[in-house]
């Protein structure tokens, strides 16, 4: 088996780690690698398209008609003369 080294490990988290572990009744290191183990087993999320996850989001709840507004003719572009 391979073994890491994780350096600049902050004491907080090395304390909540020791604290985990003496509560499931493991090693630190133990802990540590049903850790690692878990979090990388799940599938990871499916990259997708911002727009398309809003439009499935809200798809269930309906669409809204809204009117069209009136809209004035373009005006001419300013000109910087004097």
């Amino acid at each position: 088996m391979a073994s890491i080294t994780i350096r600049n490990f902050d004491e907080p988290l090395k304390a909540r780690l020791r604290i985990q572990a003496a509560i499931h009744g493991r090693s630190m290191e133990d802990e540590a690698r049903d850790i690692l183990r878990s979090a990388l087993s799940r599938e990871a999320a499916p990259q997708g398209n911002l727009a398309s996850a809003i439009r499935a989001r809200f798809a269930p709840l309906g669409g809204v008609d809204l009117p069209a507004l009136p809209r004035d003719p373009m005006r001419p572009p300013p000109t910087f003369d004097e």
